[in-house]
Order: structure tokens, then C-alpha cells, then sequence
């Protein structure tokens, strides 16, 4: 969901999935309990009545079981459909703010089965999650759990064994930070997942998988998400952008770079409808040296989420689209009777031969050659959100 909403819950992802009578087609897509665990590639969506309330009971079951719900960022929800929501839905909770009664007037008109939990805003990240398409773009996801006796344990994934995984697949992508020694695949949070690998074709994923050295998978799935598309940005006039949001926009830097405490860096751009601060966090690390070699006159498109105070966009992508030349001197010029260099008056007043008090305005200059180059440059793996498109899937 959107990335920006700061309220968001714990882990600001929902998950659906559709139930029926599976035809012959089959993929395989996991395996738990030691049993494998099978997806169809089309079905009949019959289920009857006692179904529904099968379905419902079970999923009661598992969330009054797993859910920190003691945890006050959590408040879970679900949602039981016949029918799939319009697209519309996701993509307003993906990149904007949904207010809840919005969701479950449309529950209401869908004939939907649902429960919210505490605030209830989970039923919209579980409707939204519905009413996604991934015929636009997606990407993969397997995630490997860990046996429960070690839940809230250390983890124990060898990163060495991540980085030969990294460099021997062409479609998996934000397995590891090399700058920042930073294992991606692992999470942070002492949850149950060991490890999860993104990529773009789900048989090259059990292949990685295979390549990772670490403790006793316990089960494994693998998700189709839309992580890596960018979908959360929208294409804006400065004039137009609000908080919470996540945008693409256009403009001149019209103020250098700068740092504030924290090791935060800003500057600002400009176009027609107005002007905006952007800034490379700390989280954004080696990011930042991208960005202090900016100047004024530069023409940028920036990606990124927008904070409300002051109205910043938080980058997480930047195109340079044009440089703007800088002329600099390297030298003062030459008295052309006793081939001394002249020396300057001050700035502004020109250059004067100390021995024969001959004038000239004429330095040398030359241009100066700038230490960052034309087109995208993204932030490292190590402070990449989950929405966030590589430019290595830019041709996706």
C-alpha cells in the first residue's frame, strides 16, 4: 500500500487469494507441512454457501492465533469477495489516502463477508489487495519460514552464500548491499519469515533458493507482489503535489545542495507552477555524494515520497536529465610584454601586469567537467522501499 500514509499498519501489506475447484493445470508454489503446495492455473469460483462460512472460520481462526494484535500499529481486517473490486481501488490506496468509510461502503455494496480488528483499517489494505491486477506489472516473491521453536531467535542465513546467489541470476533483484554489507533478503523484525527472494520469474526463484546456505526452511510460498513496479508514484506539477503522496516531477535546482544536521542533504527545484524541496536522507548513504554534485541551473526529475513538514519529496530516484555547463578559470592570463601572469584587481576589476601595468579582462577558462552524468541514479539496496522499481527492471 502506500508507503507515505503515516498511520499505515505494522507491516503495511495485505495478502489475497482465490478460492474454487482447481482444473488439471497446475503449478507448484511451495511447500508446507512437507506437502507440496500447488496454484491452478484457471478455476471454477463455485463455492457455495457452506463455503463461505468454512473459509470465514478459518480465517478467524488464524488471525485470532497470529495477529499482534497487542501491538497498537496492528489492526488487522479481512475480506471475503465474489467479486474483484475495480482497479481503481488499489491504485487510490496505493498512492493516496482512502478513508475508511469509503471501503466499507463498497464491502456493503459488494455483499462482502468482513471483520476489522481494533481501528479496522486493515479491511483496506485487504480490499485494496483484492481489487489489484497484475497485468500491468508484477514481480515474485518466495518467502521461506522458519521453524516455530526459533521464532524470536537469531536468524542464520550466510551472507556469502546471498552474495553468490546475487551475481549467478539474471532476474532476482535487491538481494544484498555490497557498499553497506547489508543482507536484504533477511528481514529486521523478529517474525517467522528466514528470508525472501525478489525477482522476476517464479522457477528462477526456487533455483536461488536452492543457492542459500542457512537454518532449516520450514515451508516456503511464493507470492505474486507488486514490489519493484513503482506503482505507488504519480507523474505531477510541483503545483500540485500533496503530503502522503509518492510522485515524479520535473524541475531546475535553483538552490545548491546543502547539508543539515543529521547528515540530511537538500536542495531545491523549480518549474512553471512552483517550487519544492527535496532531500537524500542519511538512510541514503553513498546516494547523497549523487546528489551534492547537483547545481543551480541543473534540470532534474526526482522520484519520491512527499512529507507533510515541511513540504519535502523524500527522494528514491533521480534523473538528470541536463547539466548545466560550468565555465571555470584555470589560469591568469599572460602579460604579453614580459610573459608574466598578471594579477587579478579584485572581483569583477580584471587582471593587471604588476611590472608593465598592462590590463586585460581575458582569463584562461575552460569547462569544468562534472563529476555525475546524464540519466537515473537510484538509492542503495540497503534504504530501497518495497514498491521502489530497480533500474535494473526499467525495461519491465
Amino acid at each position: 500500500m502506500n508507503p507515505n500514509i503515516p498511520w499505515k499498519t505494522r507491516g503495511n501489506g495485505a495478502i489475497s487469494f482465490q478460492v474454487g475447484i482447481g482444473c488439471k493445470d497446475k503449478i507448484k508454489i511451495g511447500e508446507i507441512d512437507g506437502k507440496d503446495v500447488f496454484s491452478s492455473v484457471e478455476m471454477q469460483k463455485d463455492v457455495k454457501e457452506s463455503g463461505y462460512k468454512i473459509i470465514k472460520k478459518i480465517i478467524q481462526k488464524t488471525i485470532s492465533e497470529y495477529a499482534k494484535v497487542e501491538d497498537e500499529n496492528t489492526n488487522p481486517g479481512f475480506v471475503i469477495l465474489e467479486m474483484q473490486p475495480d482497479f481503481k481501488v488499489y491504485k487510490k490506496a496505493v498512492t493516496q489516502v482512502v478513508l475508511l468509510d469509503e471501503i466499507t461502503d463498497l464491502l456493503y455494496g459488494l455483499n462482502a463477508e468482513f471483520k476489522g480488528y481494533k481501528n479496522c483499517r486493515g479491511l483496506i489494505g485487504a480490499t485494496s489487495s483484492v481489487a489489484w491486477d497484475s497485468k500491468y506489472d508484477k514481480t515474485y516473491e518466495m518467502i521461506t519460514y522458519r521453524e516455530t521453536k526459533k521464532w524470536g531467535t537469531k536468524r542464520i542465513v550466510d551472507d556469502e552464500s546471498v552474495k553468490l546467489m546475487d551475481k549467478s541470476t539474471k532476474t532476482t533483484f535487491d538481494n544484498y548491499d555490497y557498499k553497506n554489507n547489508h543482507n536484504r533478503v533477511t528481514p529486521n523484525s523478529p517474525c517467522p519469515i528466514l528470508y525472501g527472494i525478489r525477482g522476476d520469474n517464479s522457477k528462477e526463484l526456487i533455483d536461488s533458493s536452492s543457492k542459500i546456505k542457512s537454518e532449516t526452511v520450514d515451508s516456503w510460498l511464493i507470492f505474486e507482489t507488486n514490489q519493484g513496479t513503482d506503482d505507488h508514484l504519480q507523474r505531477k506539477e510541483i503545483s500540485e503535489i500533496i503530503p502522503f503522496e509518492s510522485v515524479i516531477v520535473e524541475g531546475s535546482v535553483v538552490k545548491n545542495p546543502y547539508a543539515i544536521k543529521g547528515g540530511h542533504v537538500l536542495f531545491k527545484i523549480e518549474n512553471m507552477t512552483g517550487t519544492i524541496d527535496c532531500a537524500a536522507y542519511e538512510p541514503t548513504k553513498e546516494f547523497r555524494h549523487i546528489i551534492r554534485e547537483l547545481c543551480i541551473g541543473d534540470v532534474v526529475e526526482v522520484y519520491g515520497g512527499v512529507r507533510k513538514k515541511p513540504l519535502t519529496v523524500n527522494i528514491e530516484k533521480i534523473n538528470i536529465i541536463k547539466l548545466k555547463k560550468i565555465i571555470e578559470k584555470i589560469e591568469n592570463p599572460v602579460c604579453p610584454k614580459c610573459g608574466k601572469h598578471m594579477k587579478s584587481q579584485g572581483k569583477d576589476q580584471g587582471f593587471k601586469c604588476k611590472i608593465c601595468s598592462i590590463k586585460s579582462n581575458d582569463a584562461f577558462l575552460s569547462e569544468k567537467k562534472r563529476k555525475v552524468q546524464l540519466g537515473f541514479y537510484e538509492v542503495p539496496v540497503c534504504a530501497r522501499r518495497h514498491l521502489s522499481k530497480p533500474i535494473k527492471r526499467f525495461k519491465k
